[in-house]
């Protein structure tokens, strides 16, 4: 693992809130992400953490507060210009294109494709062949990487729901992001499954992308974070390393109930 406090913040966000009528959803809420590290978000159910996760990806914008994302400000832009920047997300339910295969799926999330510009597409043909066969071979072996290359022509919606997980982890990573939001990956996964993808999320970061993940199984969380941030009542309760939560009497009684 690696030591938050020897790396630069690549996610910054300040004084977020996001009122839904009278509910509160977050509040005055902030979080730290440090470059390299794999950092978790955990709290009890309604505390906050998804909206978080949209308000930090723009999905909703907040009624107050920044995110500031490798050192430039991204709550006022588009969330397709927030992933082109680097920063993507997957859902707590995975969301894939069901009647696409899953390789086609993989090609689709590819940034900056010659071949989306008119005139390109018409007078550099040549470029535009050695990109789509270099995307093919990049998105199989990503594919191969999650055990996913022999499913890569059938359709995306056969697939299982962790092979989904799978699969929209995968597609993020073609993107070639530097900070990925993680909604859940090991809900309504199995055991063996969630293993592999805790093996992956490892082996990703060795290779230099940081993750902020949303997990509701301690375990995990405790065995593959380098440091967790605590929500309750969508605010602030507490932050630390794996360790320092565990015992962490606050934490305990809001979140594990003792």
């Amino acid at each position: 693992m690696n030591n938050p406090s020897l790396s630069q913040p690549l996610l910054i966000a300040e004084g977020l809130s996001k009122h839904f009528g009278g509910i509160r959803a977050v509040n005055n809420a902030e979080i730290k992400v440090h470059s390299g590290t794999i950092t978790g978000l955990i709290g009890p159910n309604g505390a906050g953490k998804t909206t978080l996760f949209n308000l930090l990806s723009n999905f909703i914008r907040p009624d107050d507060g920044k995110v500031i994302f490798n050192g430039q400000p991204i709550h006022d832009l588009p969330t397709n210009e927030i992933a082109l920047k680097g920063c993507v997300r997957t859902f707590q339910v995975a969301r894939v294109l069901s009647r696409l295969s899953v390789l086609e799926n993989m090609l689709l999330a590819t940034p900056h494709q010659t071949g989306e510009n008119l005139i390109q597409l018409w007078f550099q043909q040549g470029k535009i062949r050695q990109q789509e066969k270099e995307n093919k071979e990049r998105a199989m072996d990503i594919l191969e990487s999650v055990g996913l290359s022999a499913k890569a022509y059938d359709y995306a919606g056969a697939l299982s729901g962790g092979q989904r997980k799978l699969l929209e982890i995968a597609r993020a990573l073609m993107t070639r992001p530097k900070l990925i939001l993680l909604d859940e990956p090991a809900a309504g996964v199995n055991p063996t499954l969630i293993g592999q993808i805790c093996e992956h999320i490892i082996n990703w970061n060795k290779q230099g992308i940081t993750f902020l993940i949303i997990e509701h199984n301690m375990d995990l969380v405790m065995s593959l974070c380098d440091h967790v941030w605590v929500l309750a009542e969508g605010t602030n309760l507490a932050d630390g390393t794996p360790a320092e939560i565990q015992k962490n009497s606050a934490v305990l009684e809001a979140y594990l109930g003792e």
